[in-house]
């Protein structure tokens, strides 16, 4: 059954590409688009040159200590920052000080679009992390549980080499599912599978002709941004160690 005010799967998925398979679903709240954004991949990885300018990619630290493997910058009102003091969002990047570049037209256009063809219309994002992935890399499984706010669900776009998506449970001894991902394929989640343990198994070696030697993951999320007086969350999303 829908949710009121949700619109049917059949009116929202202008965006799929012609030959690929129906959405699948995950979980109640959680479905797979499989090539939703495989005809606009290299508009999108296009748009992340001057990002990635102005927030250059780096390899965050853990409250633990540990140095992630992923490469991550972000782009949006606000972006996802990660340091031994704890987790949080923040409207400066924390390296120059300057604000997040924008976040473009063409990201927010398909945040909105996937999340309606998930199930979730009127979604707006504030925050995209963009996450680079390196053959080798992984990130090791954890709940999105920072933004302040569940009510918006969370919309995950691969781009370049495939990778293999783990989605768990709600509980961090569930085990997850191994999904592969292609270019252009798109994961929303939320709802009653919005606190769900994800991750991604450590990338096979490669070369795309989008990205070359590695994979691009945009993640859209609807964060609650922090008062000036407010610190680091607590760590508790439960990264260990990326090798």
């Amino acid at each position: 059954m829908s949710r009121p005010g949700t619109a049917t799967m059949g009116d929202l998925l202008g965006g799929l590409e012609p030959g690929r398979q129906n959405p699948e679903t995950l979980a109640e709240g959680a479905t797979l688009l499989r090539g939703f954004a495989a005809a606009g991949a290299a508009e999108l990885v296009a748009a992340l040159e001057p990002i990635t300018e102005a927030a250059r990619f780096r390899h965050m630290v853990t409250p633990g200590g540990y140095t992630m493997s992923v490469a991550m910058t972000n782009c949006g009102d606000a972006g996802w920052v990660s340091e031994r003091s704890g987790y949080r969002y923040d409207v400066h990047d924390p390296e120059t000080g300057r604000a997040w570049p924008e976040m473009p037209a063409a990201f927010l256009d398909l945040a909105a679009r996937a999340a309606a063809a998930g199930g979730f219309p009127g979604f707006v994002p504030n925050s995209c992390l963009i996450n680079r992935y390196a053959p080798k890399t992984r990130l090791s499984l954890h709940q999105d549980r920072d933004e302040g706010d569940f009510s918006a669900p969370i919309v995950s776009v691969s781009l370049g080499l495939p990778a293999v998506f783990l989605f768990g449970g709600l509980k961090r001894s569930d085990r997850p599912r191994r999904i592969r991902l292609e270019n252009g394929d798109v994961v929303v989640w939320g709802g009653p599978a919005r606190m769900t343990y994800h991750g991604v198994a450590p990338l096979a070696d490669g070369c795309d002709p989008f990205t070359g030697n590695c994979r691009i993951n945009l993640t859209f999320r609807k964060a609650r941004l922090a008062t000036a007086s407010s610190g680091p969350s607590t760590p508790s999303r439960g990264f260990v160690k990326q090798s």
